[in-house]
């Protein structure tokens, strides 16, 4: 099975290559990353694709979801920059988009003023 990305450039990790913690400093951003991780789907489609690489539709029987809350929920993950989006490269000439966890730790600092920032982990992907 051969793999390729399709979704654009993770907004952590700018290139493949990095394998080095990135702080976040944009609210906007922010909100987006607390945002999935509050969300209780979320979490659990981000531990089914700790060390799996699935499918929606896999993702979608592992996690007891429904079609479509799993792809809202993918989306959520995506945007904010969780999971990583890949083509499946099949035989039959169907080629789905499978799913990865794309970080290993986000961190949340509170600092004086009431600035927020947050350390985010990469990991190396399946």
């Amino acid at each position: 099975m051969s793999q390729s990305p399709t979704a654009p450039a993770n907004p952590f990790f700018p290139g493949d290559a990095s394998d080095t913690e990135t702080v976040v400093e944009d609210e906007g951003r922010i909100q987006t990353v607390l945002a999935a991780l509050d969300d209780a789907d979320c979490r659990t489609i981000l531990e089914a694709t700790d060390e799996n690489v699935l499918s929606a539709t896999e993702i979608s029987e592992v996690c007891h979801l429904p079609p479509a809350t799993t792809y809202r929920k993918l989306e959520m993950l995506s945007e904010a920059g969780l999971l990583e989006e890949r083509t499946r490269i099949s035989l039959s000439g169907k080629h789905p988009s499978e799913y990865v966890r794309r970080v290993d730790e986000v961190v949340v600092s509170l600092a004086a003023g009431g600035r927020t920032t947050l350390q985010v982990t990469p990991r190396d992907t399946p």
